[in-house]
Order: C-alpha cells, then structure tokens, then sequence
C-alpha cells in the first residue's frame, strides 16, 4: 500500500449526499443496520444512509477512515475492513474507521465517484484529506499507514479523539478510582510532577519522550505542547512583551513571544489572532514558522475546543 500525503484541502463534493438529522446526543455515531465488516470495535462504524451525515460530522473532530468494500465484488475488501476497524481501535479515538458496504448503499459510492473496491479515504473537517488509497493490503502495511497519519496530525496540532461508540465499551481513559474520580494514567506522573516542582525542562522531555514512543497519543501531544509554552515564558515580563511587539509588529520573536503569554493569560482568541495576522504579513520560512507556532498553541488549547476550531478557519483563509 502507497502511504498518502495527509492534507488539508478537500478534493470531493460531498453536498449532493442526503443530510439526515443528526442522532441525539454526542460523540461517534452509531452503528446503524449496514453490514457487519468492520463493526466490532469501539471505534469502528458501519455506514447507512441515516447515519452517514453524523460520520461526517464525527470528522469535524478527529480524522474518519472510510473503507468501501463489497462482499459480492470482492472478497478480500472484506478482510481490510475487519483490519481497518482492528488498527482504528488501537489508537483509542484517534480515529474512526466507517466501512460501506457498495452493494447495500451504492448510492453513497457513486456520490463520491468511487471507482473500485476496496478504496479507503481519509476524512477530515468533512471532505477528504488524502488521495483514494486502492487495494487490499496486509494489516501491517495498515498500522504503518495509520502511523503516518497520526504522527502527520501531531505536527500540525490536530488532536481530536472520537468517543467510543455504541459497539465499544469505555476506553481506559475514562477508568475511574474507588472515590469516582478519574484515575491519572501512570505513563505522565514524571511530566505532572516535574510541573509541580517547576522544573519545566524536565517535564518537556518526559512528555517528549511519551510522544516520540506513541505519536497518537493526545494527552502526551497536548501535555507537550502546553509545557513548551510555559518554557518559552520562564522569566518573561508581560508588560516589556508587549511594548516590543508594538514597537516591532514584523518581529517574529515578539509576536510568538506575546501570544504565549496571551494563550497562558487565558487570552485564547487574542494569541490566535495576532499569529494569524502575521502569517498574512509573512513569506516563506517565515510564515512556516509561525504558522508551525500557532499549531502547537492549537495542541496546548485541544483541537475539541471551539475557540481552535475558529483558530483553524482563521488560519485556512490566511494560507489559502
């Protein structure tokens, strides 16, 4: 299997499709009655016409991997979406892998302009953020795609997870202690705790460390991001901050250095909006800078949170 360069851009219309209304309540969608390939996981969905429009919704979150198969036309598509749904399921929410069965739903294939099965698209803000990826594949070649993926959604600060759905239980996340709290995962005590003694550059390589071993993981992307922006502001005068960044509006380095302290003063949108504002004034290596900026401040925030949703369409028409 040719690994794909993930991306942005849409290159498919998916309006002509029925939009149906959105099942109550939230997280990844349910399984409706399509065909059983590939609906055994928590993190997996079998795809009909009712739920198709809240699978592409689920996108809006984390990325979606549809996976078109046909029991009819051929017989091993079965199998690659039994292994999608095994990979999907390995990164905890990650992503979600939605099989179509082209034989129950022609429909949505043909809307799509689907050309042959098995065919796998990523999904990403509602329009595919990758290539068509043809072809049956062994499931190693599948972890290694899915790896790619995720360490490409790391670097550009997309950190969306899908709640498991109805096929799943719970994930060990969401595990609780004797008292109903939940439980801190023992992989980021070294990180938290070198926090709690101030020793930031410390806490920097444990998280760096938990990212480097598992790119998917959220949590450890997020805790790194966050404990970077807190080493980048060690020392800083906020008042002598902004006075440079007035006086220097084209000065990276200001700039970058005031949005970390707008992003830790609760001052969300502000820290956005002014890196934003200079990718539109920037060029080159420079705009790939603070673009790249901006996206870990996206991780530091959590790509869930609406304000970084607004900061990604922001940062899509300053680019584009």
């Amino acid at each position: 299997m040719t690994q794909q360069p993930f991306s942005r851009p849409g290159a498919i219309d998916l309006s002509a499709l029925s939009r149906p209304a959105p099942p109550a309540g939230g997280g990844a969608p349910s399984g409706g009655g399509a065909s059983a390939a590939g609906g055994g996981s928590a993190y997996s969905v079998a795809i009909d016409e009712a739920n198709f429009q809240s699978v592409l919704e689920a996108s809006m979150t984390a990325p979606v991997v549809l996976v078109f198969h046909s029991p009819s036309q051929s017989p091993e598509s079965e199998q690659l979406a039994e292994d999608v749904a095994t990979v999907a399921g390995e990164y905890d929410g990650r992503f979600l892998a939605a099989t179509i069965d082209v034989d129950a739903v022609p429909q949505i294939a043909q809307a799509m302009q689907i050309p042959q099965v098995p065919l796998m698209l990523v999904i990403l803000d509602g329009r595919p953020a990758s290539q068509p990826i043809p072809g049956a594949a062994p499931i190693d070649d599948i972890r290694a795609l899915f790896n790619q993926l995720a360490q490409q959604l790391t670097s550009q600060g997309i950190a969306g997870r899908h709640q498991p759905n109805a096929f799943g239980a719970p994930t060990a996340a969401a595990a609780e202690g004797e008292d109903g709290e939940p439980e801190l995962d023992p992989r980021y005590a070294p990180a938290q705790d070198a926090l709690a003694e101030g020793d930031i550059g410390r806490a920097v390589a444990e998280y760096q460390k938990l990212v480097d071993a598992n790119p998917a993981d959220h949590e450890a992307a997020a805790g790194l991001a966050m404990a970077k922006v807190l080493q980048r502001t060690q020392g800083a005068d906020l008042d002598a901050a902004r006075a440079a960044a007035a006086a220097s509006p084209d000065d990276i380095d200001a700039q970058t250095l005031v949005s970390d302290l707008d992003l830790l003063g609760g001052h969300v949108e502000d820290a956005f909006a002014r890196l934003v504002e200079l990718i539109r004034r920037t060029a080159g290596k420079d705009r790939d800078r603070v673009r790249e900026h901006l996206l870990g401040l996206f991780g530091a925030v959590g790509n869930d949170d609406p304000r970084v949703l607004k900061g990604r369409q922001a940062l899509a028409s300053a680019l584009y």
